[in-house]
């Protein structure tokens, strides 16, 4: 019997299931709203989308977000065919070897990038695809170090653009520690969404440490912590984001007093990314 050899269509169809298009865009979006509204001002908007030099800005940052996703999912495999059998693509239906050189291209075409912008981009770039590689391979099995990392990242996204213009740094700074702890109580969640499969391989998340009840707790303060940092930070500048945020924290909070099942911990997951979504989104008010 001859085998059936897959469409090339099918090996980039795969490449982007592995990366999480809806991430990368959500990355991109804030990048710009950040310099469209906390930058330049909403009448220069045209200004920005031409502007090209950003435009390889946003460009290297979704390329070493994408190279994250890759290698994540390629050191991950054992668990999440745990953890999500169905969503398993790595060795399955594309191959470790084109994970691997994937991972590697994006990575190379970033840097590359990053220092042709300017030599501290460039190391930012460096500095954020190794910590991606080295969360996957090792921090993100060790309770809170790694989802300091990932939550780290997430808020150096901002940070860049902050970088590439020199301008309105302190405004950025508050949305880049909003994005930082929004992102550190997603992957905690995450980590309670996964716990079965981690445990299994000998992983040390914060709930297979502390346990359920407790990373509650954790969430809780985090949480608490969040809110208030972000009003002191913001609240004089303008009240839509700590109130928003507010309301927000409360369902999230309501819903994660309940939650004890995967399918209960996927949904916080959803509402952790919809609060990022809103806060982005704000950034049209401030």
């Amino acid at each position: 019997m001859q085998s059936i050899t897959k469409p090339k269509s099918s090996l980039v169809f795969n490449y982007l299931k592995l990366i999480r298009g809806f991430n990368l865009f959500m990355v991109a979006l804030t990048q710009y709203l950040t310099a469209i509204f906390l930058v330049s001002g909403a009448e220069n908007w045209y200004q920005i989308l031409t502007d090209k030099g950003f435009f390889l800005l946003v460009s290297s940052t979704v390329m070493i977000t994408g190279a994250g996703y890759l290698i994540n999912d390629y050191y991950d495999v054992k668990i999440d065919l745990v953890n999500k059998p169905q969503r398993v693509i790595v060795g399955k239906d594309l191959k470790r070897r084109w994970v691997i050189a994937g991972h590697t291209a994006l990575n190379l075409g970033a840097v590359a990038i990053g220092f042709y912008l300017s030599i501290t981009i460039g190391i930012i770039n460096f500095g954020a695809s190794f910590l991606l590689w080295i969360y996957s391979n090792q921090l993100k099995r060790l309770p809170i170090v790694g989802n300091l990392a990932v939550a780290l990242l997430t808020g150096t996204t901002l940070i860049l653009v902050s970088e590439y213009f020199g301008d309105k740094k302190y405004l950025i700074l508050c949305y880049a520690v909003f994005a930082t702890f929004i992102t550190l109580i997603r992957e905690i969640i995450k980590d309670m969404e996964d716990m079965k499969g981690d445990e299994r391989f000998g992983c040390k998340t914060i709930p297979i440490v502390f346990g359920i009840a407790k990373t509650k707790w954790i969430i809780y303060l985090i949480a608490a912590s969040f809110l208030i940092t972000v009003f002191l930070m913001i609240s004089h500048i303008s009240m839509i984001l700590p109130i928003g945020l507010l309301v927000m924290l409360i369902f999230l909070i309501f819903g994660l007093v309940k939650a004890d099942t995967v399918k209960a911990y996927n949904r916080l997951s959803t509402l952790s990314k919809i609060i990022m979504l809103l806060g982005v989104i704000s950034m049209i008010w401030i």
